[in-house]
Order: C-alpha cells, then sequence, then structure tokens
C-alpha cells in the first residue's frame, strides 16, 4: 500500500455484485421473510381452529341428560345386563343431538340388536371410516368413547325410523337413530345410539331424577 502525501492510498475499488447473484440475494431475503410471514400466519390460524374446536366440543352440553332419560327419549331401552351406561345431550342452532352408549356381552349385545333391527335390514361394516381427527357436531368423545365413524375393525352400522318398525324393540322407538356396534373386545360389545332432536326437548336439571 503507497502512502500519498501521509495519507493511505486506497486500494481498487470493489467490483459490484453482478446482476444476477443481486437478484438472487434480495429474492432469498425476500423469501425468507415471506415465508417467516406466512409461518406466524399458519401458527395463529391453527391456534385459532384450535381454540373453535375445543369450544364446539365443550358447548352446550346440557348436564341432566342422564342415560335413564336419554333412553326414554330415544325409546332405545337397556337390557338388564347393560354395562358402562353414557349419555349426553347437546343443543343445536337448528336441532339437538342425543347421544347414547352402553356396553353388553356380545352374545346379548347380538339377540339385542336382532330384538330391535328387522330382519330385512343388514347392518354393515364401516367401508369408508372417517380420519382418527374426525369430530362430528356432537362428539362421542364428549363421553370419553372413540367416533364410531372412525372405527375399521368388528363394528356394524345402521339407520332406523320409528315408523313401520314393528320389531320388539323397535316398537318402543321414539326417534330416528343411527346405530352403531362393535365387538371392542372379544366377548364385549358397545352399542352407540346417535339421534337429531328437535330443540323443543328440555333436559331436566342437573341432579334431577328421570
Amino acid at each position: 500500500m503507497k502512502r500519498l502525501h501521509g495519507k493511505v492510498a486506497a486500494g481498487p475499488p470493489k467490483p459490484p455484485l453482478p446482476l444476477p447473484v443481486a437478484l438472487g440475494i434480495v429474492a432469498l431475503v425476500l423469501g425468507l421473510g415471506a415465508a417467516a410471514v406466512v409461518g406466524g400466519l399458519w401458527w395463529t390460524a391453527d391456534r385459532a381452529e384450535s381454540r373453535l374446536t375445543d369450544q364446539e366440543m365443550n358447548c352446550c352440553w346440557e348436564e341432566g341428560a342422564t342415560p335413564a332419560w336419554m333412553s326414554g327419549q330415544l325409546g332405545v331401552r337397556f337390557p338388564k345386563d347393560a354395562s358402562d351406561r353414557r349419555a349426553g345431550y347437546k343443543a343445536g342452532l337448528r336441532y339437538d343431538t342425543g347421544l347414547l352408549s352402553f356396553v353388553l356381552p356380545s352374545d346379548r349385545a347380538r339377540a339385542y340388536t336382532a330384538r330391535l333391527v328387522p330382519d330385512g335390514i343388514r347392518m354393515l361394516g364401516n367401508a369408508h371410516p372417517e380420519k382418527e381427527d374426525y369430530r362430528p357436531a356432537a362428539a362421542f368423545a364428549h363421553l370419553g368413547l372413540p367416533e364410531p365413524e372412525t372405527i375399521t375393525r368388528d363394528l356394524r352400522r345402521t339407520s332406523l325410523c320409528p315408523e313401520g318398525l314393528d320389531t320388539p324393540e323397535g316398537a318402543h322407538l321414539q326417534r330416528c337413530v343411527d346405530l352403531f356396534v362393535h365387538e371392542f373386545r372379544p366377548g364385549t360389545t358397545r352399542i352407540f345410539v346417535r339421534s337429531t332432536i328437535e330443540p323443543s326437548v328440555t333436559p331436566p336439571p342437573a341432579g334431577t331424577k328421570p
């Protein structure tokens, strides 16, 4: 490096970056910024959706909907040996939904469904199951149970309405129901029942015997 009159002479100026390289750097910076923005928006939207899902899951369930009360509303009678009886009633904007579930020994479950489902109606397997995160408007998850629509093995399902249903158990049916029968372990079967109900029905206050 040379000195000119006591000053240090600067070296030759650095050549400017080629235009394609400069544009590439700018594009990279912009891309990283956009990715950060998109990631932030996705995270925010995902959290908001999760909160809405939680609210939907926990909203509008009536505490007084006991298994006995729900059984009377649907006309789905409990066999004497039915265990683990569970029920829920969820109020909706246009329609309410009633849920009922109980467990029977598999041979008793087969006898029960034979007294409920007419001979001409065949209960089918779940050929097109929903994904594991499936959550209907009124979910059995509220009762601590899996959604029957997601079960792929040992499940049979059908829909029934009381009109013209003259089977021994069907004669007591009060509303149209979706019926699911799941042998969740050998020798033990859970019955799931879901029904759409007009909003005029009101469960009794919590703690009131049906």
